[in-house]
């Protein structure tokens, strides 16, 4: 399988509306010049649409799950003919009833579309960065584990902040996930972490990873770019640098299970895993 991860910048000199056209257009784009059509797959960054850390915007920009993002990106995958990773946008979900302001709580939530433009899979992200601030407190956290079958793998979904949470993969192995795929608006600063868990999460759980990172500065903070490709040995298949660009990778899917055939320690797990009948 050939996947390419596409870094975007959201900066804020750029209104949201445009960006989202200019995605479309890079996606069917992209597809079409790496030969992606058919069982290919795409990669966008987190919250592409506002910027990871530009908070002040997040109620503004917020839309339903089946907004104007969802909407683009949906054509943009039936059009160009792929799976499509769309990354993650700010989610106004349907307000609980008696609600004081009237308004719902918002997610940051993770779109993948099939070739044919229907909706895979939502993921609504789990932890939340930020600790007493930001995303921590603006946004909820999601519950729920979410995989996504293809032709060829199953996807297992996280994002960014989820990178630093080993427990959240192993559940997404034990749901059958062999590629994991984390879009992300990681920080410039800890960029050295962003390429150290990849790496451990490929490693720990014998699985490909595909982190793509947003580019750029929003909210005052530079994001790190850098997206990598890992394999289920931990080697690097490919890495992007600071700026807009594509990374694509062609994937062997049969590594993953010569991995866990040939070095069979996701076997020898006893914390965590259910005890057995007997």
């Amino acid at each position: 399988m050939r996947a390419s991860l596409i870094q975007i910048a959201a900066d804020e000199d750029e209104s949201v509306n445009s960006r989202r056209g200019r995605v479309a257009s890079r996606v069917r784009e992209v597809a079409a010049r790496e030969g992606l059509e058919g069982d290919g797959l795409i990669v966008l960054p987190e919250l592409w649409t506002t910027g990871a850390f530009a908070y002040r915007s997040f109620a503004a920009d917020a839309e339903p799950l089946e907004g104007p993002t969802y909407e683009a990106m949906a054509k943009a995958a039936s059009e160009a003919g792929v799976w499509l990773h769309a990354g993650s946008i700010t989610e106004r979900a349907a307000p609980d009833s008696g609600a004081a302001d009237g308004e719902g709580p918002l997610y940051n939530t993770s779109l993948v579309f099939s070739p044919d433009g229907e909706l895979a899979a939502a993921y609504r992200k789990i932890h939340r960065f930020g600790f007493d601030k930001g995303e921590a407190v603006l946004m909820a956290a999601g519950t729920e584990l979410a995989t996504v079958r293809l032709p060829e793998t199953t996807l297992g979904l996280a994002t960014c902040y989820d990178l630093r949470f080993p427990e959240l993969f192993r559940g997404l192995v034990d749901a059958g996930a062999e590629t994991l795929v984390i879009p992300a608006g990681w920080p410039e600063r800890r960029r050295a972490h962003w390429t150290l868990l990849a790496q451990a999460r490929a490693v720990e759980n014998q699985a490909y990873v595909l982190a793509c990172g947003a580019v750029g500065t929003n909210g005052g903070v530079e994001q790190a770019g850098h997206s990598i490709v890992v394999d289920p040995w931990g080697e690097v298949l490919g890495e992007a640098g600071a700026g807009e660009e594509v990374l694509t990778v062609d994937l062997d899917l049969g590594k993953v299970a010569r991995t866990r055939e040939q070095f069979p320690a996701l076997k020898d797990r006893l914390l965590g895993v259910a005890a057995p009948r007997r």
